[in-house]
């Protein structure tokens, strides 16, 4: 089994900065990579930064690119999501993801991210 652990969301001011964290555990050797997505309220989840396991390679929403920075520790097993310039529009829970495929399978429980404008 699988299991994601984020932590580091909370209450920042417009043009913040926070990180997030993604600890996971059990079959991490089946990961091809990491992600982040969120869900602001009255909105779909969307993906916000993934991260491919071995090599490193990144992709991010348009929205994000130059704000966010995603990273990850494969010594530790643990993803980060760097989030600088923070606007109000990025309030929204964040939830940590994996995938041993093309599609994200494993999920964590979310961390609340607001933003005070």
């Amino acid at each position: 089994q699988v299991q994601l652990v984020e932590s580091g969301g909370g209450l920042v001011q417009a043009v913040g900065s926070l990180r997030l964290s993604c600890a996971a555990s059990g079959r991490t050797s089946s990961f091809a990579g990491m992600g982040w997505f969120r869900r602001s309220p009255g909105k779909e989840r969307e993906f916000v930064a993934g991260i491919a396991w071995n090599g490193g390679r990144t992709a991010y929403t348009d929205y994000v690119k130059g704000r966010f920075t995603i990273s990850r520790d494969n010594v530790k097993n643990v993803v980060y999501l760097q989030m600088n310039n923070l606007k109000f529009e990025d309030t929204a829970v964040y939830y940590c993801s994996a995938r041993t495929g093309v599609t994200y399978n494993y999920w964590g429980q979310g961390t609340q991210v607001t933003v005070s404008s």
